[in-house]
C-alpha cells in the first residue's frame, strides 16, 4: 500500500491535511508562518506524536524563513502540546543541528539547513512506520495462521493521518492487507474528541473490514472472545515502558489483562523519553471544557491516561519487537 502524505512542501509553505474537518470535509491548509504551525498543533490540525514532531520541526523552517530568533520559536512550538515527547524531540534536534551551524552558516544557509532537517525528520518519520506495520505483521501473521483470521482493537486514531505516512499501530494492519490475510478492526470511539471517526474513516478508504464501538463496549467484546489482540499508539513512552496515550487506553489494557488478550504499543523511537524514569513523570494534558460540552460546572478533561508497564505485551518499534525491560536495547 502505498501510503498518503499528511504533509508536504509547496512553493516555500507546508501544506497539512486539516483533521479538524475530517471526515465530514477533506480540506488541506498552507502552514506559512510559525503562528500557523503552532496554530495547527494547538488546535489539533495536525495531531499524532509523529505527526507533532514533524510538523514543529517545519515550524522552525518558517519562523527562520520569517527572520524570527531561533530562541522565540522554539518557544512558541514548545508551548503547544505537552504530552506527545515527539514535539520536544523534533524541537532539540533543530536546535542541536542549527546552533552546530550558528559560526560556520549565515543566514540564508541556516534557513536551509532548517528546511534540510525538517525534511530528513519527515522522511524518517515514513520510513521507521513502514518498519513498524512490517514488524506488527509477524503477530498478526501468528494469529491468523491459528485462527484464518485476525480480530484487532485498537484506540483513538494511530493511523497515517497521526504520522507523516503509514501510521503507527495501523501500520500493520495495512501490512497485513496487503499480505492478504484476512482482518477485522474493532474501532473504538475515543471520546470526547472522537478520533474513532478519523480511524474508520481510512480504513474505509484503504477497504479494511472494520466496526465503529462505543468506547464502553470494549471491555465485553474481550469478554466474549471477540479480540484477538489490542494495538495502540503512543504520544510518549517513558524508560521503563509505561505509555502515555489518549484517555481511555489504560481501561482497555486492564481489560486486555483480565480476559488474556494480548496488548501492544506501536511507536516510532522518536516516542520513546529515555529521560523520563517512569509514567509518573509523563505531563498530562488538560483540555478545555468546551471538548465535553460542559458550561460552569466541574469538570475533568485529561487528554491521556498512562499505561503500565506491566500490562503491555509488546512494544513494536522500527528496530523491532520488545518487552518494556528491553527498551534499553533499541536505545539510539
Amino acid at each position: 500500500m502505498n501510503s498518503p502524505r499528511t504533509i508536504v512542501e509547496n512553493n516555500g509553505a507546508v501544506v497539512i491535511l486539516d483533521q479538524t474537518r475530517l471526515p465530514q470535509e477533506t480540506a488541506f491548509v498552507p502552514l506559512k508562518t510559525l503562528a500557523d504551525a503552532a496554530h495547527a498543533i494547538r488546535v489539533m490540525q495536525v495531531r499524532g506524536a509523529p505527526l507533532i514532531g514533524a510538523t514543529a520541526a517545519y515550524g522552525v523552517a518558517l519562523g527562520l524563513a520569517e527572520g524570527l530568533a531561533l530562541e522565540v520559536i522554539l518557544k512558541t512550538l514548545a508551548a503547544t502540546r505537552p504530552t506527545a515527547v515527539n514535539l520536544n524531540w523534533a524541537l532539540e534536534r533543530m536546535a542541536r543541528v542549527l546552533q552546530e551551524s550558528a559560526q560556520a552558516a549565515d543566514a540564508n544557509e541556516r534557513r536551509a539547513l532548517a528546511w534540510q532537517e525538517a525534511r530528513a525528520i519527515a522522511r524518517e518519520d515514513e520510513a521507521a512506520n513502514a518498519a513498524i506495520g512490517q514488524h506488527g505483521l509477524t503477530l498478526l501473521a501468528e494469529i491468523a495462521s491459528r485462527k484464518g483470521r485476525v480480530e484487532v482493537m485498537t484506540h483513538c486514531n494511530a493511523g497515517w493521518l497521526a504520522t507523516v505516512a503509514h501510521g503507527t499501530a495501523l501500520a500493520p494492519i495495512y501490512a497485513a492487507q496487503v499480505a492478504g490475510l484476512a482482518v477485522h478492526v474493532w474501532v473504538s470511539e475515543t471520546r470526547p474528541r472522537n478520533q474513532g471517526l478519523l480511524t474508520a474513516w481510512e480504513l474505509g478508504q484503504a477497504g479494511v473490514p472494520h466496526t465503529f464501538m462505543v468506547d464502553n463496549a470494549a471491555g465485553l467484546l474481550m469478554m466474549q472472545g471477540r479480540v484477538d489482540c489490542v494495538i495502540v499508539g503512543a504520544d510518549r513512552i517513558a524508560a521503563n515502558g509505561d505509555t502515555a496515550n489518549k484517555i481511555g487506553t489504560y481501561l482497555k489494557a486492564l481489560a486486555a489483562k483480565a480476559h488474556g488478550v494480548p496488548f501492544y504499543v506501536a511507536a516510532p523511537l522518536s516516542t520513546i523519553d529515555f529521560a523520563c524514569p517512569d509514567g509518573t513523570h509523563i505531563p498530562i494534558e488538560e483540555r478545555a471544557a468546551a471538548e465535553v460540552g460542559v458550561g460552569s460546572m466541574a469538570f475533568a478533561n485529561p487528554a491521556f491516561d498512562v499505561t503500565p508497564a506491566n500490562l503491555i505485551a509488546g512494544i513494536i518499534t522500527e528496530r523491532g519487537i520488545v518487552s518494556a525491560d528491553q527498551l534499553a536495547s533499541v536505545k539510539p
